[in-house]
């Protein structure tokens, strides 16, 4: 892998398992001699948005200024990005690429993340935020029914990918490896596709 970029993953509500497809990721990303950064928040069980932002910011801040800097953020991890780029970050704090991975929707409510709804649809924002922003969905997210996530990268001006029979695109819907996003962070390419498991 040429020209290695730094990759930050922001995990989901409750952390990351071993069995996510996240610490997948960062397993096989390490061993291609990539920087990675698996962010793992305080209290994962009950996520306050104004500590994860500010925890987000600390390794925005501290990632290399000199390679491209790639963010996956699944689920809470995503509607936590979608907060930070609403507040207009800094220039410094602008990233090269970030994959939005199943954020949850309107009708998904979890007494311990009411700060994170709803996620604020900010299309100035995210442009500002990332250079290129992408989504990830299923068609059978519990969290957000699929016409809304279509709604969502309408409203952001974002490319999208629909994986068929995906879930919450997490360990218990079979992702706990996904080939498919480690070529896109080695590559850029897309669409991305399913084949967890």
């Amino acid at each position: 892998m040429a020209g290695l970029p730094y990759v930050l993953l922001a995990h989901a509500y409750a952390g990351d398992t071993a069995q996510h497809w996240q610490s997948w990721l960062a397993g096989r990303l390490a061993h291609l001699g990539v920087q990675v950064d698996l962010l793992t928040f305080t209290d994962p069980d009950k996520p306050e948005l104004d500590f994860w932002l500010a925890e987000l910011h600390e390794h925005l801040d501290a990632a290399p200024a000199d390679a491209e800097r790639v963010v996956l953020a699944h689920a809470v991890g995503a509607a936590l990005w979608l907060h930070h780029a609403a507040a207009r970050p800094a220039p410094a704090r602008r990233v090269d690429r970030v994959l939005l991975v199943a954020p949850p929707g309107a009708q998904w409510h979890e007494a311990n993340v009411r700060e994170f709804e709803p996620a604020p649809i900010d299309p100035a924002g995210i442009r500002r935020a990332a250079a290129y922003t992408r989504l990830v969905t299923s068609n059978d997210d519990p969290t957000r029914p699929v016409h809304d996530a279509g709604l969502l990268a309408a409203e952001l001006d974002i490319d999208w990918d629909v994986i068929p029979d995906g879930g919450q695109l997490n360990a218990e819907s079979g992702y706990g490896r996904w080939p498919a996003v480690l070529e896109w962070v080695r590559t850029g390419e897309a669409p991305l596709h399913g084949h967890g498991r």
